[in-house]
């Protein structure tokens, strides 16, 4: 029998989830829980432009709590802690690309009781955090020995990405330099990647400082500059570069590096993305040194949608069976057996 799953929250990843969830053999939509109160009481077939599915959205988290699902894919804006206990206690598992990548034992603690409570799991994943930066990089770093360092580096150019009011209260974009560097994004930022770096330090093995270095850095406007906010005006904040670090004395041995451009023109300083453009990028040095380049998940301005969103979805609803099958508590990427895709329905063995 098909696994039932919920749909938290109908953003960009939410609305991806429910399409790949619908064409995942294993998988049936049960349920969709929505923030607005104009998309309550809707068929979920009419908020992600199809037909109808029989499915209708809700509002209401206590309806969600007691519909008999298997597992909620959890992707709200920001995370929730009392949201994912509560669905945890509920007895159903939890995907999300919104945390608990690699959480430390105090902060896992809480979750962990809700989860064995109910008899389920919780699991993080996503793309980044949640994928390349720490999932793939340990999988590329098994064709090295002695290894030294690894990095996992983003470059994306944002105006692809249709959020204007994430990009600009959120992300800082088209702000001032001192209110960008003040906001909130890299706090927001740091909860995922210093778990995903810790993730690559304890299972690669390096003895490391256990304080995991942060910075960032900003470009601002040299002329105006088209966005998905609006015009982005000379001296206001068009690219933004985050880094996070671990070091074994005075050397670093993992990077993390986030990379966000509005273009590559009319920038100080003068970014950009290199003769290989947009990509996700691989490093690992040891015996061989290698460095792998992804592309694919950043489109370009004019696209229909967002990949990197539809891949983050993907990832998420992948991982359903998998950490429906787990034992009770939360589950990493360490803890679950290796995971594919599933063949398009139209190629796929017939399971009736």
């Amino acid at each position: 029998m098909a696994l039932k799953v919920v749909q938290w929250a109908t953003g960009g990843v939410g609305v991806a989830a429910i399409r790949a969830i619908l064409e995942h053999p294993e998988l049936e939509l049960a349920g969709c829980w929505v923030h607005s109160p104009d998309k309550n009481g809707k068929d979920v077939g009419e908020l992600i432009g199809t037909a109808p599915l029989g499915v209708t959205a809700t509002n209401s988290v206590e309806e969600i709590l007691a519909l008999d699902a298997d597992a909620v894919v959890y992707a709200p804006l920001l995370p929730d802690p009392g949201e994912v206990a509560a669905l945890l206690r509920s007895g159903k598992n939890v995907v999300t690309p919104v945390g608990w990548v690699y959480p430390g034992e105090r902060q896992a603690a809480p979750l962990v009781e809700a989860a064995r409570a109910g008899g389920v799991t919780l699991h993080g994943t996503g793309i980044a955090p949640g994928g390349i930066s720490e999932k793939f990089p340990l999988v590329l770093s098994a064709l090295s020995t002695a290894v030294t360092y690894v990095r996992a580096e983003e470059f994306s150019d944002l105006r692809t990405y249709d959020a204007p009011d994430v990009l600009r209260h959120v992300m800082g974009f088209g702000d001032t330099p001192d209110k960008a560097l003040s906001g909130p994004m890299q706090k927001l930022l740091d909860g995922g990647f210093i778990q995903a770096v810790k993730m690559v330090v304890d299972t690669v093995g390096f003895a490391a400082d256990p304080k995991i270095g942060s910075r960032q850095e900003i470009a601002v406007a040299t002329a105006p500059i088209d966005s998905p906010l609006g015009v982005i005006e000379p001296g206001q904040v068009a690219a933004r570069k985050f880094h996070w670090e671990a070091v074994v004395g005075d050397e670093t041995v993992v990077r993390i590096t986030v990379n966000w451009l509005m273009g590559e023109e009319n920038l100080d300083p003068a970014w950009t993305f290199g003769p290989e453009g947009q990509r996700y990028e691989i490093e690992v040095k040891g015996n061989p040194d290698f460095t792998v380049s992804l592309k694919g998940f950043q489109g370009e301005v004019g696209d229909p949608e967002e990949t990197g969103i539809v891949a983050t979805a993907a990832h998420c609803v992948n991982s359903v069976p998998a950490v429906c099958a787990a034992a009770p508590g939360v589950a990493t990427y360490l803890d679950l057996p290796l995971l594919s895709g599933k063949a398009a329905p139209r190629l796929a063995v017939d399971r009736g």
